[in-house]
């Protein structure tokens, strides 16, 4: 209601200042413009922090970044899956995970990879995500301290993407969560505690990875998708796709059994290995996928280091099993013991069979060897060399260490799932900045039109005040005019008529007059009489036509009366024409005439004269011709006065000349078209 208050009282004002005269008009329409720009100037609220312009550079920067940042590509076909607790009645069922660091430890990130629940209606969400949780972190025999705790209000949910916990200087030798508010699981709607994955950082190596987590209940099947120990294997849920690279081929190739094949990798240097990733080989190949992922695999493989060519002081540094697919990922990751080495030996103790129903064989294959010291790949571009014979020139021994996947660019673990935790934040925010943008541009669309509406008034306001300001003004004419008339009436009226008396007295009493006076005094008293009435006319201003019944009959009456014994003649065509002009342009064009005859009686000393009034319907030329003594005694004065007045009024041209035959022509032009259109101020139809 205060808002329509704010646009309806300059309106009000409007209408009580329009009714203002003379020189408040300027103020008036002054005033109106301030009151209705100050009505569609949005008020500043404390919501709206960031001006229109910054918003938009805002959401510029949002998708620029999101560009430049790995993307989601969820894994498919069969694995594990992490940790899930019992399942509960109710939220409130408390619940916690417990990750041994094996010792004290500076750590300065943690990481909690949400399960993803493939949901029919709302696509890919976190399943099981604690909605109230805290987490603790402390060294041996210490009750330890809560370094981060979050509630419904942090609205950590929806996601798919990783969360970054910031834990910088915090030194732990274990990390426990804690949830106390469980959200359900989609495939019964029971409470669960559910995480994929658990990693702990220190600069860039998850010291949690693979270490032993403890829970309230024991896992009740060992072989499972779901498991305690799957919390800390290295295992996300999702497949690396950086925003840069272009797609590698992976390495695979044909081996036999008894050969043991080996891949060799030379770094170059001496280095202190203490971290091997391998990654399996185009695991988002096919959809739906045509292997679990395990494809050349080997079943037992064992990982050694030595800084001597022929391994003669070779140090195991792996020996690991894959008994299921549940050990089997698109990275998999070990933290190694650090130690000291230039060359690395990979054996397929028990290579990967494969079998198809047509053919049975054994085979090896990654699609990168990534192997790390001091938080750097130093395997990156390295030289790697086999023992058995490379079969498919497309999927040469290089590919194994070009640092690319199927996506492209391989980022390091801490990079690519902080990346996947930015995307998330920018995610979640544009389109708030996108729905405050539409906000403002809807805001700015109704302000524009309401400007229009409002600028639409004020031309209908000013106009209105134009209007009435001059119908004030015709007002005061009228009453000048009516004053003019009425001093004109009883003043020249009075006069006229005694000149008239006087003339009737010459004639009576006077019986002696000289041949042709008595006529010229019966002329004087016509004269008079029609002057009265021509007074009586103007004083009414009512009907031009009450004197003047036609153009041509009063033309040829007025030159009879005031050229006197002078020989003229009057010419009019065109009549159709004149009798559709108004009254009032028949009176001006009559009175012209008249002042041109006074005009050469006066002034010219001629003997004859002729009058040529021609009408069309485009124009009127009124063209009057003598042959006295032409303009040349009176150059210097120009065109009379009295006639430039009459022809102004007209709105008329008006011209007057010498020629050499001697005499004077006036000559006047009256247009009755203006743009192709008639000219009602002279036209009636």
């Amino acid at each position: 209601m205060a808002t329509l208050n704010r646009f309806i009282q300059p309106i009000i004002v409007f209408f009580d200042l329009i009714m203002v005269k003379g020189t408040m008009q300027k103020t008036t329409i002054i005033s109106i413009a301030l009151l209705l720009s100050q009505a569609c100037t949005p008020r500043p609220t404390a919501q709206k922090k960031h001006s229109t312009a910054q918003l938009e550079q805002r959401l510029e920067q949002i998708d620029t970044e999101l560009g430049q940042l790995a993307s989601y590509s969820l894994r498919s076909g069969a694995g594990a899956n992490g940790y899930r607790s019992e399942a509960h009645a109710t939220p409130d069922s408390p619940e916690w995970v417990e990750v041994d660091l094996g010792r004290e430890i500076s750590i300065d990130e943690i990481v909690l990879v949400p399960t993803l629940l493939r949901d029919t209606k709302k696509g890919f969400q976190a399943e099981g995500f604690p909605l109230e949780f805290r987490i603790i972190a402390g060294c041996t025999n210490d009750p330890g301290s809560i370094i981060a705790s979050f509630t419904e209000q942090d609205k950590l949910l929806p996601r798919i993407a990783p969360m970054i916990v910031p834990c910088r200087g915090t030194t732990a030798s274990w990390v426990r969560i804690e949830a106390d508010q469980l959200s359900s699981r989609g495939i019964d709607e029971q409470f669960t505690m559910q995480w994929s994955e658990l990693l702990i950082f220190c600069g860039s190596k998850n010291c949690a990875l693979r270490r032993p987590v403890t829970t309230p209940v024991p896992d009740a099947q060992p072989i499972s998708a779901w498991g305690a120990r799957f919390l800390t294997d290295g295992s996300v849920p999702y497949l690396m796709d950086a925003a840069s690279g272009d797609k590698g081929i992976a390495f695979l190739n044909s081996v036999g059994v008894a050969d043991h094949p080996t891949l060799t990798l030379d770094l170059g240097a001496i280095y202190p290995v203490s971290q091997i990733n391998l990654h399996a080989i185009d695991q988002s190949d096919t959809v739906p996928q045509a292997f679990y992922g395990d494809f050349g695999i080997p079943r037992h493989l064992k990982v050694e280091g030595a800084t001597q060519p022929d391994f003669s002081d070779a140090v195991l540094l792996l020996d690991t099993y894959c008994q299921n697919i549940y050990d089997i990922a698109p990275i998999m990751t070990w933290n190694l013991p650090e130690t000291a080495c230039r060359f690395v030996r990979l054996t397929a103790i028990e290579p990967y069979i494969f079998d198809d129903g047509l053919h049975v064989g054994t085979r090896i294959g990654f699609a990168e060897i990534e192997l790390f010291a001091n938080g750097r790949n130093i395997a990156f571009n390295k030289p790697v060399s086999a023992n058995f014979i490379i079969d498919s020139p497309n999927r040469p021994l290089s590919t194994l260490t070009d640092g690319l996947n199927f996506y492209g660019h391989i980022l390091s673990t801490r990079e690519w799932l902080n990346q996947l935790a930015r995307r998330h934040d920018l995610e979640t925010e544009r389109p708030v900045v996108a729905l405050e943008l539409n906000h403002r541009y809807a805001r700015q669309k109704t302000n524009l039109t309401l400007m229009g509406w409002l600028a639409a008034l004020l031309t209908v306001g000013i106009g209105f005040t134009i209007l009435i300001d001059r119908l004030i003004r015709v007002q005061q004419i009228d009453r000048m005019k009516e004053q003019f008339a009425a001093d004109l009436h009883d003043e020249l009226g009075a006069n006229l008529h005694t000149i008239g008396l006087l003339s009737d007295l010459v004639i009576k009493k006077s019986t002696d007059l000289p041949e042709g006076t008595t006529n010229l005094l019966q002329r004087i008293r016509a004269m008079t009489k029609q002057s009265g009435i021509a007074v009586r006319h103007f004083a009414n201003m009512q009907d031009a036509n009450e004197i003047y019944t036609g153009l041509k009959v009063d033309m040829q009456r007025a030159a009879d009366r005031i050229v006197g014994d002078l020989e003229h003649e009057v010419s009019i065509d065109g009549l159709e024409v004149l009798k559709h002009l108004q009254p009032r342009t028949r009176v001006d064009l009559l009175l012209f005439y008249k002042e041109c005859l006074i005009n050469i009686c006066r002034h010219s000393g001629a003997t004859r004269l002729s009058t040529r009034l021609s009408a069309t319907p485009k124009q009127i030329q009124l063209e009057i011709r003598d042959n006295g003594s032409g303009m040349s005694d009176r150059i210097d004065q120009g065109v009379p006065p009295s006639l430039k007045r009459r022809a102004r009024l007209l709105g008329a041209r008006l011209s007057v000349e010498s020629p050499e035959a001697g005499g004077t022509c006036i000559r006047l032009q009256l247009n009755l078209r203006k743009f192709g259109l008639k000219n009602r101020t002279t036209y009636e139809k």
